[in-house]
């Protein structure tokens, strides 16, 4: 079969990303459809040998660092795809590219990490956190977030099955779709992590420094323990702003590279996780060293964490119900098993991913074969 692949963009490498690499691992022929693309990651991504094409939106000013600028452009740019050689097209999808135009004679698959979230769920955070809630900028973006969403549920006509990336998306996509999915965990490379069983005294976290990371409300609940050393991985627009609100005992880190961000992983008390993520890769990072996990409960993390065995939960993102997680999970240290954390993080590895996703391509593609 001839195959089409479909992201929105590949000009970073995150965890969308790191999926997309694996899907087009297992269809080293396929040809790439994105709307910008940047060759440095197409080359740390090991995508230089597929036929990459891009849309309009690489030729606009600054596309390659500010893509996010045309928003309103992106149905469009998907659209111009001309995919109609292909028989078997598989969209990796967190905004538009299960939007790109098939036909009833192709098989679309859409690997779903999420519906659009700014303009669905996180619509009105979207709104206030980038000061569009009011005036005449405020007007026009709610304007074209409402455009969007006219769109985005028309364009699910144009995918034949959905997987998404947990079972908190997969109600997601039938809340706002109104499609049922098939739940197919993201791979994790659970094998580049050396677990360690000897843990020293401090926690840890690491995440892009945004709004709903909710990294201050971590380095604030530490503040109020002084006693207990945090360190802080990443770097991102609220650095300035968490770098404010850290006491002595924490310490930020900012960027570092991947064997340094292991290292702290493995030797940690436990990792710190106060995101509502759709999946989150990190926790079961941080599980794959035999660390322990403090999550908020909701989301992703739910999936990827079992309580008292691999981690322990709270319900409210606020620094106080991290600050009494906290202290609960030193109350409670013993009942985990570091040994049984890093056997858990396992059943989320690539070669498990890829087994999967194959599988249940083919099925599809059988089922069709049948139906004609």
């Amino acid at each position: 079969m001839k195959v089409a692949l479909v992201h929105e963009w590949l000009t970073v490498i995150g965890g969308s990303e790191n999926v997309f690499k694996e899907i087009a691992a297992l269809y080293p022929d396929a040809d790439i459809y994105t709307l910008v693309a940047r060759d440095e990651t197409i080359v740390k991504l090991g995508l230089s040998d597929h036929k990459v094409t891009t849309s309009f939106i690489q030729k606009l000013p600054f596309a390659k660092t500010k893509y996010r600028a045309y928003l309103p452009l992106f149905p469009l740019a998907v659209e111009q795809f001309d995919l109609s050689s292909y028989d078997l097209i598989i969209s990796s999808s967190h905004a538009v590219a299960k939007g790109a135009l098939t036909n009833s004679n192709q098989i679309h698959v859409c690997y779903c990490h999420s519906p659009i979230r700014y303009a669905w769920d996180l619509h009105h955070q979207y709104l206030k956190e980038s000061g569009l809630d009011k005036g005449l900028k405020g007007f026009i973006a709610k304007y074209l977030l409402h455009r969007i969403r006219i769109w985005d549920i028309i364009s699910t006509n144009r995918v034949d099955h959905f997987i998404a990336n947990s079972n908190y998306i997969a109600k997601r996509i039938k809340k706002v779709y109104g499609r049922e999915s098939k739940v197919i965990y993201p791979n994790v490379a659970t094998e580049d992590f050396l677990p360690v069983y000897e843990k020293k005294d401090y926690y840890v976290t690491c995440s892009r420094f945004v709004p709903y990371k909710k990294i201050d409300l971590i380095v604030q609940a530490f503040a109020q323990m002084p006693d207990k050393k945090l360190y802080v991985i990443g770097e991102g627009p609220d650095f300035k702003k968490v770098s404010k609100l850290a006491a002595p005992n924490t310490i930020l880190l900012g960027y570092q590279s991947f064997d340094v961000l292991k290292k702290y992983l493995a030797e940690a008390k436990a990792f710190v996780f106060a995101a509502e993520e759709d999946f989150g890769i990190l926790p079961v990072e941080a599980q794959a060293c035999g660390t322990p996990v403090i999550a908020f409960g909701k989301g992703g993390a739910l999936e990827s964490v079992i309580e008292n065995k691999t981690g322990i939960f709270f319900y409210e993102q606020s620094a106080k119900a991290i600050k009494e997680a906290v202290e609960a999970f030193e109350v409670n240290i013993s009942l985990f098993n570091y040994k049984e954390i890093t056997q858990h993080a396992s059943s989320f590895s690539t070669d498990r991913f890829k087994n999967e996703l194959i599988s249940c391509i083919n099925q599809k593609i059988q089922n069709k074969i049948e139906n004609n």
